[in-house]
């Protein structure tokens, strides 16, 4: 198995094994890594000839100092999970001067106002530092496809954005959702949750359910006031936001059209471990 630290020798490794017909599928991560990472790299495995994983703590990308230094880092563990999975995977785990060259901060990108709803909101400059790292990762990796879970949903589009207004010859590809048997979706900062509150955060995911149901007769601010009252009620969480907007330009949700596919984006407190969530809602 071949774990990378520096770009330099993993450039050069990469280099040797091309061939003409074996592409490269990358998943860029911030480790911690969790069930639905894995089937990303399933996925990457059973399409490309080479497969290659970052696992990264991006500083740029944190607005909130406390989330970054408490976000978890289990590179040992991680390797096994990828170890288990296939030898074959190359693991990219670099510094952060690795990265960036002794020069961390994030470069000023538009992406059409994706960026300015939801998370956008609440996290200044969080996708600036998404796009940051995403497109040098991929100047490092150089993949002809890359993996993003629909979790993150709205960074998922952001990045088909930039790949566009880039020209960047890479393929991005939305991959599903992985779920906890309560319904609670995978992330990295379940970790941090004692299992009487992951348990608890198994609400998230039923009351997302319930508003798809809601959405089919009421207006998108039914089902939103109606969300609202109800984690008003629920005092072991704190609600940031909730909001229904199309899939492609990010926009809420003021009056349905049929022409459009809708979204539900939720992100909620549990004793300050921040979890967000979507759901289709067509």
């Amino acid at each position: 198995m071949f774990i990378f630290n520096n770009q330099v020798a993993l450039s050069s490794h990469l280099k040797e094994i091309a061939s003409e017909n074996s592409s490269v599928g990358f998943v860029p991560t911030m480790g911690a890594l969790h069930k639905g990472h894995l089937s990303l790299l399933e996925e990457s495995m059973n399409n490309n000839g080479i497969t290659v994983i970052s696992i990264f703590v991006n500083p740029t990308q944190f607005n909130n100092p406390e989330d970054l230094a408490k976000y978890p880092r289990t590179l040992n563990s991680d390797v096994e999970k990828i170890k288990a999975l296939s030898k074959e995977i190359i693991i990219y785990a670099p510094t952060v001067e690795d990265v960036y060259n002794g020069n961390t901060v994030s470069q000023n990108f538009d992406f059409d106002g994706l960026e300015n709803q939801m998370e956008g909101k609440f996290r200044p400059g969080h996708f600036d530092g998404v796009g940051t790292i995403v497109k040098r990762l991929f100047e490092i990796v150089k993949p002809q496809k890359a993996y993003f879970g629909e979790k993150d949903f709205q960074q998922l589009q952001i990045v088909k954005k930039m790949v566009s207004k880039q020209k960047l010859p890479v393929k991005v590809i939305g991959c599903p959702i992985y779920r906890e048997a309560n319904g609670l979706a995978m992330s990295s900062r379940n970790e941090r949750l004692m299992p009487s509150q992951k348990e608890h955060a198994s609400i998230i995911y039923k009351i997302l359910l319930e508003a798809k149901i809601k959405f089919g007769t009421k207006t998108a601010k039914e089902v939103s006031d109606w969300v609202v009252k109800k984690f008003e009620n629920n005092k072991e969480f704190e609600l940031e936001y909730f909001q229904i907007a199309d899939e492609e330009r990010l926009l809420t949700c003021i009056k349905k059209s049929k022409k459009k596919k809708y979204r539900a984006f939720i992100a909620v407190f549990v004793n300050k471990i921040r979890l967000i969530d979507t759901i289709s809602l067509n």
